[in-house]
C-alpha cells in the first residue's frame, strides 16, 4: 500500500507532532506482511527544510517542500493519505481527487479557532465556546489578531471541520479529544513511543528531593504556578530543589519571579538539554510535574517520565488523566495550593513514590506501546483501504 504522510513540521524541527510523526512512518516501513514483503510504500511530504537533517538516513523517503504540482502528484499517486493536523492544502486536494484521506488530530483546530482551546491573552482553559456556537467569544479571544485577523481563524474552523467531516477516518490520541472534536469516523490511538531506560538515580536524590519540570518556557505550560507551589512548600520549610529543563520566551521573568519568591536558592534553570545528557540530567529526580494550564492533547512529557519510573504529577486536564489512569497524581489545573499539597504527599512517603513510580512505567509500556500504535495504524489504512475497493 502506498501510503503519504503530509505533515507541516518534521525533523529538524522539535515538537511533539514531529516526535509522533516520524516514529509512525519509521515504523510503518519496517512492517511487513506474512510473506516478509512490506507492508507499506512510505512517503512523507513536508513544509520544513532539512537544514542539516540526513534524510538519506530514514527508511522512508521525504519530500520537502513540495510545490503545488509536486503535492498534487504525490497525493494522486498514493493509495492512503494521511495528514498530520487538519492542514488545508492536502486535505482540499486529497477530497477534490477523491483519496482515501486520513487526519490525526495534534491539535483542537477544528474546535477552537486559535487550535490551542485556550483564551487569550490570559491562557485559561476554554469551555468550548466554539462548539457551543457562542461566537462573539472567539472573536474577543483573538481580538489582538485584528477584525480581519480574528474572523478568519474562526472561518477557518469551519472549513476545517467540513473538510475532516467527509473523510475515511479520523485519528485522535486521547478518547477524551475524540469525543470534544465531535467528528465523524473516530478512532483514539494513543501516541506510541520507543521504551526509555529508568535513569540511574543518585544518591542525592534522597538527601535533597528534586522537582523537575520539562517543557518550553511559555505561559500555557504552568512554570510559573509550579514556583507558586515551591514558594508554599518553602514557607513549610520542605527541603526540596527545584529543576526547570527547557527554554523559551518567558525564562526571564520566570527567573525574576522565582528571584523575588526567595527561591534563588533552591531553583535552577538548567535551559534546553540536549537529549544524550537528558537521562543524565534526571538522575536526581524525586518527581515530576506537568502542570500545564491546557493546550494539551495527550502528555508526550506525561508518558515519557511514566516510562523512566519516576512519580508523576499533572493537571487535570482531560488528556493527562487519561494518560495517567491511576499510575500518578492529578492535581485542580491552575490551582498551587492542590499542586504543594499533592507534592508534599509523595515527600512525606518516598516508599509510595517510588511504587507510583514503577506503576506509571508498567502504564505507559502497555497505553504508550510504540508496536500498538503502529498496529492499530496498519488497521485502520487496511480496513478502509479494502472498504473503498470492494
Amino acid at each position: 500500500m502506498k501510503l503519504l504522510i503530509y505533515s507541516h513540521f518534521f525533523a529538524p524541527s522539535v515538537g511533539g507532532v514531529e516526535t509522533i510523526v516520524l516514529e509512525l512512518a519509521r515504523g510503518l516501513s519496517k512492517l511487513c506482511d506474512s510473506n516478509g514483503t512490506p507492508a507499506f510504500d512510505v512517503t512523507l511530504a513536508t513544509q520544513t527544510p532539512a537544514g542539516g537533517y540526513d534524510d538519506a538516513a530514514l527508511a522512508f523517503g521525504v519530500v520537502r517542500q513540495p510545490t503545488l504540482l509536486e503535492l498534487r502528484k504525490l497525493i494522486q499517486a498514493c493509495d492512503v493519505l494521511h495528514v498530520a493536523g487538519p492542514a488545508l492544502l492536502p486535505l482540499v486536494l486529497g477530497r477534490l481527487m477523491g483519496k482515501i484521506v486520513v487526519v490525526e488530530h495534534h491539535g483542537f483546530q477544528t474546535i477552537c479557532p486559535n487550535g490551542q482551546l485556550l483564551i487569550e491573552p490570559a491562557g485559561t482553559p476554554c469551555p468550548g465556546h466554539f462548539m457551543a456556537g457562542e461566537h462573539s467569544e472567539c472573536f474577543r479571544c483573538n481580538a489582538s489578531l485584528g477584525w480581519f485577523g480574528g474572523r478568519k481563524l474562526w472561518l477557518l474552523t469551519f472549513v476545517r471541520r467540513f473538510l475532516c467531516s467527509g473523510i475515511a477516518a479520523n485519528i485522535t490520541p486521547t478518547q477524551w479529544l475524540g469525543d470534544l472534536i465531535q467528528l465523524p469516523n473516530i478512532t483514539a490511538i494513543p501516541h506510541g513511543l520507543a521504551e526509555i531506560s529508568v535513569p540511574r538515580r543518585s544518591a542525592h536524590n534522597s538527601a535533597r528531593p528534586t522537582i523537575t519540570f520539562l517543557g518550553r518556557l511559555v505561559t500555557t505550560k504552568g512554570v510559573r504556578l509550579l514556583l507558586e507551589a515551591a514558594s508554599e512548600l518553602r514557607r513549610q520549610n520542605r527541603t526540596f530543589e527545584l529543576l526547570i529543563i527547557g527554554d523559551g520566551p518567558e525564562r526571564a521573568s520566570l527567573e525574576k519571579y522565582a528571584s523575588e519568591a526567595g527561591l534563588s536558592g533552591q531553583a535552577r534553570f538548567a535551559g534546553r538539554v540536549i537529549p544524550a545528557q537528558l537521562e543524565v540530567a534526571l538522575a536526581d529526580s524525586f518527581l515530576v510535574v506537568i502542570p500545564s494550564l491546557g493546550g494539551e492533547v495527550f502528555g508526550l512529557v506525561v508518558a515519557e517520565n511514566m516510562m523512566r519510573a519516576l512519580p508523576v504529577v499533572a493537571s487535570d486536564l482531560g488528556a493527562f488523566t487519561e494518560v495517567v489512569g491511576d499510575a500518578g497524581l492529578i492535581f485542580k489545573t491552575g490551582n498551587a495550593a492542590d499542586l504543594a499539597l499533592k507534592i508534599s504527599q509523595l515527600l512525606d512517603d518516598p516508599a509510595t513514590a517510588a511504587q507510583l513510580g514503577l506503576r506509571g512505567r508498567e502504564r505507559a509500556l502497555g497505553f504508550c506501546s510504540l508496536s500498538r500504535m503502529l498496529g492499530a495504524h496498519a488497521a485502520v489504512y487496511r480496513r478502509i483501504y479494502n472498504s473503498a475497493n470492494r
